[in-house]
């Protein structure tokens, strides 16, 4: 490959105090995480644990424990993350196929939900570094037990491209759960409304803790859930997709947009609403005497709305990535609509719309997350998705910084987004700081738990991880984070450093995206090291998916017609670049600039 085009920056100036803050959580998160690590693991990375756990619930939690680990590495980390993050992930594999949740190196059989939880972090590991050859093999692998390729896990039927049955993963697609499945989540579900309000003698959700009930629960659930597709699958796209990456094949390019296009048709077929159960001729409401809704994790049970903007986002946006068609974004845009439609102002004057469908009609009236209508508008960048963001999210949440993290690392879409609009002048001091805080209770957890093995529940390393990347992303990529359950990383530039041929921001540097638009960006790029030039590498995309046009800074116009643009930093260099690009305009894939 040819050297990009590069841009020089040479006026020295004090660094910004967001570009300290920067620095300094890039550097110091690597503390925080070995003493994370030193804690609750093992020699061999091996989580400190009971020697035995039941069902099918628990290894996304092992994966979730460390799964931004090689992000954090691949944003500019610490080398030796590098190595740590796969030792980890290795190590997670080999303790939960002990226990019988991973069989073949991927989860036996699980919703998408938690498998989507688990394998972002096995995502991360192509932005990391995309030559390691067992983890491309592992890729190839993993994507043919969805594209029908691997005989032992026929999850896929093509015929009717649908995934046969909400459960699913490496031993194929689980049509009869037992009650071994479901004997850790018991205790969970019961705090959620009953899938269904009709099963005979059971009536409250305190049946998933009643040996009595209990068979009765479980024989509906069996009976009415198991055998079809629902859109929670729509987010094995990213599983596919992370093969493509790797691959550039265009069988997974097919097969994304067939599966993404074979939902978009079903909601066309009902009325233009997203059905949350397909039956395993195709056909919606099957198995639910004909009802669109009642599916597994669908419009009733046991998130609602939540689990299909989630899902259709995902699908959508995967699709968009390898497509460039933006015609994919319609499905989440019908879940969008078919509520906001219904959207109506509550007691406190909040505009409120409904979460949950059932026999009763719409019902469980609360405010949107404004999070995933900011995720399809930083897609999207089209005004009717702004509209409708204007319509059903609180402006005072672009406005205001509520930093109370439980898991996850996505949550401040909206805040990020009024920056980007030119309000919250403030926002990389303080998203960055929060970041530092939320990292610094984490660790507060950490030193304080006495807690033994046999006391600590699956959840409890994920809890503590003290590395939080939310404000680096947001200011150094120019984009909300990754959605947390199973999404990729769509974002509209990442930094690569060519004097270590790695990826991430070199030392010394910082960068701030503050504004987007549909065809642009611009930044502000530091070199905090008085005496030293420095030198990044910036992609257009995480991917390279989109497409640098020219690059302005100072007067200076160049020509870049690329995926990447270097800037070079003279030392102590504070300047502003603007950038036209034109997005989603070449196939995406894992590689470095130098490759």
């Amino acid at each position: 490959m040819t050297r990009p085009a590069a841009l020089q920056l040479t006026t020295p100036a004090i660094p910004p105090d967001w570009a300290l803050w920067q620095r300094h959580l890039m550097e110091w998160l690597y503390s925080a995480a070995t003493e994370f690590v030193d804690k609750y693991t093992r020699d061999d990375g091996t989580l400190i644990w009971r020697e035995r756990w039941p069902g099918m619930d628990g290894s996304d939690d092992g994966y979730e424990s460390f799964y931004n680990f090689a992000l954090y590495y691949a944003l500019g980390g610490p080398a030796p993350m590098h190595g740590l993050s796969r030792k980890l992930w290795e190590a997670v594999t080999r303790q939960f196929t002990r226990y019988g949740q991973i069989y073949r190196e991927f989860d036996g059989y699980y919703d998408w939900m938690h498998h989507g939880e688990s394998y972002t972090y096995f995502y991360f590991f192509g932005l990391a570094d995309p030559r390691v050859p067992a983890y491309r093999q592992r890729a190839v692998r993993f994507a043919a037990m969805y594209t029908g390729e691997d005989p032992e896990a026929p999850n896929y039927d093509p015929q009717r491209k649908m995934i046969r049955s909400p459960i699913n993963g490496s031993r194929g697609p689980r049509f009869v759960t037992t009650a071994e499945d479901w004997v850790t989540h018991r205790p969970v579900l019961a705090d959620y409304p009953l899938p269904f309000d009709d099963i005979p003698q059971v009536t409250s959700s305190q049946a998933w803790i009643d040996d009595q009930q209990f068979p009765r629960l479980l024989e509906a659930i069996n009976g009415r859930m198991m055998r079809g597709d629902v859109p929670l699958n729509l987010t094995a796209t990213s599983l596919v997709v992370n093969a493509y990456l790797y691959t550039g094949e265009a069988k997974y390019k097919r097969w994304v947009e067939e599966y993404v296009e074979a939902w978009i048709e079903r909601t066309r077929r009902n009325d233009g609403i997203l059905p949350d159960n397909i039956g395993p001729h195709g056909v919606i409401g099957e198995r639910m005497d004909g009802k669109w809704w009642g599916g597994y994790y669908g419009w009733r049970w046991p998130h609602g709305l939540f689990n299909l903007l989630e899902s259709t986002l995902i699908g959508a946006s995967n699709a968009y990535l390898l497509s460039g068609d933006p015609r994919y974004l319609q499905l989440p845009r019908s879940v969008v609509d078919v509520v906001g439609q219904r959207a109506r102002r509550d007691a406190y004057g909040r505009v409120v719309v409904p979460h949950r469908h059932g026999d009763q009609g719409w019902y469980d009236y609360r405010p949107i997350n404004p999070t995933h209508l900011v995720y399809l508008w930083h897609i999207s960048q089209s005004d009717e998705d702004r509209r409708r963001l204007e319509e059903l999210a609180e402006p005072a949440a672009w406005d205001t910084l509520l930093y109370d993290k439980g898991k996850g690392d996505w949550e401040h879409a909206e805040y990020w987004m009024g920056f980007i609009e030119g309000r919250n002048r403030d926002y990389p001091e303080e998203i960055l700081q929060a970041t530092y805080a939320e990292s610094l209770r984490r660790l507060g957890r950490i030193r304080n738990d006495r807690t033994t093995p046999d006391e600590q529940d699956v959840h409890h390393w994920q809890q503590r991880n003290p590395v939080v990347l939310e404000g680096i992303v947001q200011t150094a990529l120019g984009a909300p984070n990754h959605i947390y359950h199973g999404g990729l990383l769509h974002v509209r530039l990442f930094p690569f450093d060519p004097a270590e041929r790695r990826p991430g921001l070199p030392p010394d540097t910082a960068i701030l995206v503050d504004r987007l638009g549909g065809e642009s960006l611009s930044l502000v790029a530091v070199n905090l090291h008085p005496g030293q030039p420095r030198e990044v590498i910036l992609q257009a995309g995480a991917f390279g998916e989109h497409r640098f046009v020219e690059a302005r800074h100072r007067g200076q116009v160049l020509a870049v017609n690329d995926s990447c643009l270097t800037l070079r930093l003279s030392p102590g260099a504070v300047g502003r670049v603007d950038l036209a690009l034109e997005r989603f305009a070449a196939p995406p894939r894992y590689a470095f600039p130098w490759q």
